[in-house]
């Protein structure tokens, strides 16, 4: 096992390499720091533009080969560079990788988690109306863009507020502002905070993963295994949780690796819509700013955040099936 997984890290730390690298060569040719002074009016000398861009190393001047061999002996050093206006990237993604964790973690957990329950209960009572109307509210989730999901919630939560006559969601930001009180009052209003954007992302996970946890169930509700062990006089509930449903697992544990970059996806229009403040606000703003360091920075935590989901797929893969820690 520890072979298998020392193999499978390996390969990623090469993965993430070349993954950033290539993120740095698009951003740096197709993203133009330079328009940000070019509507100024008086327009500022060249050679201060100049001066500028070379000191955040990010001068369209400058070969390209140039800007990476400095960007990458910065990062060999633990420093992503300079923002456009010229604050810390280490600090800012400091800042924000916090708040997008916060969302992510739980949003991952709880989808994926109720996403394969209800998906193995969706095969259990096959062509029962309970199925039906799992599949119906699935494919209607699925149907909806994040964003239209993410507005639609902001809207019930301002009509159950006004209805109740209480701020019982909050639907923007990640905390209140000017907020007193202790420990309890602010995890209390974070947790008010963190619902709807969370719930936003929980939704659509388990839309995703109930579909395709529902297929993988049938495909082994009728298997030789299955039956074999309850006509042994296992309880059909211990046959279905300990044989159908852990085998059933395997190609979700392998699913979750390639839908996180999905997760990821819907995460950043979660953040602007919601005003949370993380990496995935930060990648939008960053690109309509041509902040070259900061997009390629935000690319590298994808990277390793996606890749991470693809280590844990692997280790759930192996603990699942004892065959491939023997490969």
């Amino acid at each position: 096992m520890a072979t298998f997984l020392i193999r499978r890290l390996v390969n990623y730390l090469i993965l993430i390499l070349v993954a950033t690298t290539g993120a740095y060569f698009l951003a740096a040719t197709s993203l133009h720091p330079r328009a940000n002074v070019a509507g100024r009016n008086p327009p500022p000398p060249v050679a201060v533009v100049d001066r500028q861009l070379t000191a955040l190393n990010i001068n369209d001047k400058t070969p390209v080969l140039d800007r990476y061999a400095i960007w990458v002996k910065g990062v060999a050093h633990g420093d992503f560079g300079r923002t456009w206006d010229n604050n810390s990237v280490n600090a800012e993604m400091g800042r924000r990788m916090g708040v997008s964790l916060r969302l992510l973690f739980v949003g991952t957990v709880l989808g994926s988690g109720f996403g394969v329950l209800v998906g193995a209960y969706s095969a259990i009572k096959q062509y029962r109306p309970s199925d039906h109307a799992i599949t119906l509210v699935s494919f209607l989730v699925l149907s909806m863009p994040v964003f239209v999901l993410a507005v639609m919630l902001q809207i019930a939560a301002v009509k159950i507020n006004k209805t109740v006559g209480h701020q019982v969601f909050q639907y923007s930001g990640e905390t209140s502002a000017g907020l007193t009180g202790g420990f309890w009052t602010h995890l209390g209003d974070r947790l008010q905070h963190l619902v709807l954007p969370t719930l936003t992302i929980v939704l659509g996970q388990i839309a995703i993963f109930s579909r395709y946890q529902r297929n993988s169930m049938l495909d082994v509700l009728d298997s030789d295994f299955v039956r074999t062990a309850l006509a042994k006089g296992l309880r059909r509930r211990a046959a279905l949780l300990k044989h159908a449903l852990r085998t059933a697992l395997i190609p979700a544990a392998t699913f979750f690796a390639y839908s996180f970059g999905l997760l990821l996806v819907g995460a950043t229009f979660t953040e602007k819509i919601f005003g949370w403040h993380g990496m995935g606000e930060w990648l939008i703003d960053s690109i309509l700013t041509n902040d070259i360091n900061a997009v390629v920075a935000i690319s590298c935590f994808t990277a390793v955040l996606v890749l991470i989901a693809g280590l844990l797929s692997d280790v759930a893969y192996a603990v699942l099936d004892p065959r491939v820690r023997s490969t």
